[in-house]
C-alpha cells in the first residue's frame, strides 16, 4: 500500500551568477577654446556610473562610465586648470545556459585613474573599474508533507530553519541639495572634482514594503579664492521606501548596493554650491522559513519501503560587516595634503585551513603643495588582509565601501589613514535529506523465540537508530527508562521489543 503525500512548495532566490570583472578603457580629451596648453599633468580622479543594466539571453549587460576629471598646470605658467571628460564602459557577463531570467545587481568601484598629454592640446586619460555582478533566479522547492500517518509507521521528522533570498528589485530617487559651506572656509572659485559614496545606514522590512535611510557621502576638491585647494566632506541624508511584492514576517532583513546613475555639481557666482544625484539602490530581502521533512520511516512489524531524495537550498548563513584599517605614506615637503582619497578594490579570496583570507588591495591619492609653492600629487598602494571562518561550501560576498581617509604631514611625508567598511554575505547550499515516498508491505509474523525486551548500552547511536535496529519505537524506549532527553553515553537501556 502506498502512502499519500503532498508536496508543499518554497520559492526562493539562487544566486547563480556571481563575478567580478575588471576593465580598462582609455579616452583622448581636447582642451577646450581658451584653455592655455598643457605644461604638467598634475592628478586625475573618477566616479562610476550607472546608465543602464538588462538581462539579455545569455548575457548581463552593464552600460555606464566614468566621469574623469584631470588637474594640469598650463605651459604658460598660469594657475592649473581642470577639465572634464566621459569614458564610456560596456561590460558582459556571460550566462549558464537555460537560465531563467532574474534579477540583476550590480556593484562598481573606481580601480585607477591616470592621465597623460599627447600634445599640448591633448590629455590621455586611463581609467580602470571592477565590477561585481549578481545574477538571482528564482527557484522552486517542492518538498513532501505526509496527509496523515499510517498506523504503526514512525517518523523522524526535524525541522530546519533557514534564512531564504526571496525578493530582489531596485528603488531610484533623486537628492537635490544646495551645501552650504561654513564662514571660515573659502569661497569656491573652480570645481576641480567631487565623488560621492551613498550608504545605507538603517534598513527595515515592513510586511509589504521596506524602508530605508543613509548618507550620500559627497566629497569635493575647489580651488577658492587666492589660489588656496581646499577638500571638504558633506553627508546628505536620505529616507526611502520601496514597495514589495511579498508579504514578509519581522525575521526579514534586507540588503542594499547603491549605484549613481547620475552626478552634477555646480558653483554660482556667489560661491553657492549646488548638487544634483540621480540613484538606484538595489536591494534583496530575505525572511526565515522553518522547513519541516520527514527523514527517515520505519515499521516495528510491517515491511517498509523508502523512496528517498536530498533536495537543495541556497541559504543565508550570515550578513556581517568589518572595518579594515588602511594606512600609507607618501614622502613630501609639506605641511598638510589639500586632498586625500582611497580607492579599494574588491578582495581576492583564498581559502585557507584557518578559513576564507580575503586580500585587499587599494590605492591613496593625495594633493600637496610643496614647501617652494609647487603643486604635487603622490599615490601609495596599500593591501590589507581580513580572515573569516568559513568552510570552502561557503559562497562569500565581501564589497568595500570608500570612505574618506585622514592625512598628517610630519618629518617629510605624508601618513595616510582610512577606516574601510566591508560588508559582507555569506551563503552556502543546505542539503536536506527527506523520504519522498513510503510503500507499506505485510506484516512480519513475529519470532517465537525473539524476547519482548532488551538490555543494551546507549553508545553513538541516537534513539531512532536504536530503536530502528531493535523493532521497537522511542516513545516506548523513553517511557521504559523514564528519559526526558537523550540517554548518557554508557547508560544501560530497557528496550521493548513491539
Amino acid at each position: 500500500m502506498d502512502v499519500n503525500f503532498q508536496n508543499r512548495d518554497y520559492t526562493c532566490l539562487n544566486p547563480a551568477v556571481r563575478e567580478l570583472h575588471s576593465s580598462e578603457q582609455t579616452q583622448e580629451i581636447r582642451l577646450t577654446e581658451g584653455m592655455p596648453d598643457v605644461g604638467r599633468i598634475l592628478s586625475a580622479w573618477g566616479q562610476p556610473i550607472l546608465r543602464s543594466k538588462e538581462w539579455g539571453v545569455d548575457t548581463l549587460n552593464y552600460t555606464g562610465g566614468m566621469m574623469v576629471w584631470v588637474l594640469y598646470a598650463p605651459e604658460d605658467g598660469s594657475p592649473e586648470r581642470c577639465i572634464e571628460g566621459w569614458i564610456p564602459f560596456q561590460l558582459r557577463w556571460d550566462l549558464p545556459e537555460e537560465l531563467p531570467e532574474g534579477q540583476l545587481r550590480l556593484r562598481l568601484l573606481p580601480r585607477l585613474v591616470d592621465a597623460r598629454s599627447v600634445s599640448p592640446r591633448k590629455i590621455l586619460v586611463r581609467a580602470g573599474m571592477s565590477a561585481m555582478a549578481e545574477a538571482f533566479v528564482p527557484v522552486r522547492v517542492s518538498l513532501p508533507e505526509l496527509e496523515s500517518v499510517p498506523d504503526g509507521v514512525e517518523l523522524l521528522k526535524r525541522t530546519y530553519p533557514m534564512r531564504l533570498l526571496k525578493e530582489a528589485g531596485e528603488k531610484a530617487f533623486v537628492l537635490d541639495e544646495e551645501l552650504t559651506l561654513p564662514d571660515s572656509a573659502p569661497r569656491p572659485e573652480q570645481i576641480i572634482y567631487y565623488r560621492m559614496e551613498p550608504r545605507v545606514s538603517d534598513r527595515k522590512v515592513l510586511t509589504e514594503k521596506v524602508v530605508f535611510r543613509g548618507n550620500a557621502n559627497l566629497h569635493t576638491l575647489y580651488r577658492g579664492e587666492g589660489g588656496q585647494y581646499q577638500s571638504w566632506d558633506f553627508d546628505l541624508p536620505f529616507s526611502q521606501f520601496a514597495e514589495l511584492s511579498g508579504e514578509y514576517g519581522p525575521d526579514a532583513q534586507a540588503e542594499f548596493a547603491l549605484c549613481p546613475t547620475s552626478m552634477e555639481l555646480e558653483a554660482d557666482d556667489e560661491g553657492r554650491l549646488r548638487f544634483k544625484c540621480s540613484i538606484t539602490a538595489q536591494y534583496c530581502v530575505s525572511d526565515r522559513e522553518q522547513l519541516s521533512v520527514v527523514e527517515d520511516a520505519y515499521s516495528p512489524n510491517r515491511e517498509l519501503t523508502l523512496h528517498a531524495e536530498t533536495a537543495e537550498f541556497p541559504v543565508v548563513l550570515e550578513n556581517r560587516r568589518e572595518t579594515v584599517y588602511a594606512q600609507g605614506t607618501v614622502p613630501a615637503q609639506t605641511d598638510s595634503a589639500a586632498d586625500v582619497a582611497l580607492l579599494p578594490d574588491f578582495p581576492k579570496q583564498r581559502y585557507r585551513d584557518s578559513g576564507v583570507e580575503l586580500e585587499l588591495p587599494g590605492v591613496f591619492q593625495t594633493l600637496y603643495r610643496e614647501a617652494d609653492g609647487t603643486l604635487n600629487a603622490s599615490t601609495a598602494r596599500w593591501e590589507g588582509t581580513v580572515t573569516l571562518n568559513a568552510d570552502g561550501n561557503a559562497r562569500l560576498s565581501a564589497v568595500p565601501s570608500p570612505t574618506a581617509p585622514q592625512s598628517s604631514a610630519d618629518g617629510g611625508q605624508i601618513a595616510m589613514k582610512a577606516e574601510l567598511p566591508l560588508e559582507m554575505t555569506v551563503m552556502a547550499v543546505q542539503k536536506l535529506p527527506l523520504v519522498t515516498g513510503l510503500a507499506l508491505g505485510e506484516e512480519r509474523r513475529p519470532d517465537p523465540g525473539r524476547p519482548c525486551l532488551i538490555l543494551r548500552r546507549a553508545g553513538s547511536d541516537s534513539l531512532w537508530q536504536i530503536a530502528k535496529a531493535t523493532h521497537s519505537t522511542v516513545s516506548s524506549i523513553r517511557e521504559a527508562n523514564g528519559l526526558q532527553n537523550d540517554p548518557a553515553p554508557g547508560q544501560l537501556l530497557l528496550i521493548p521489543v513491539l
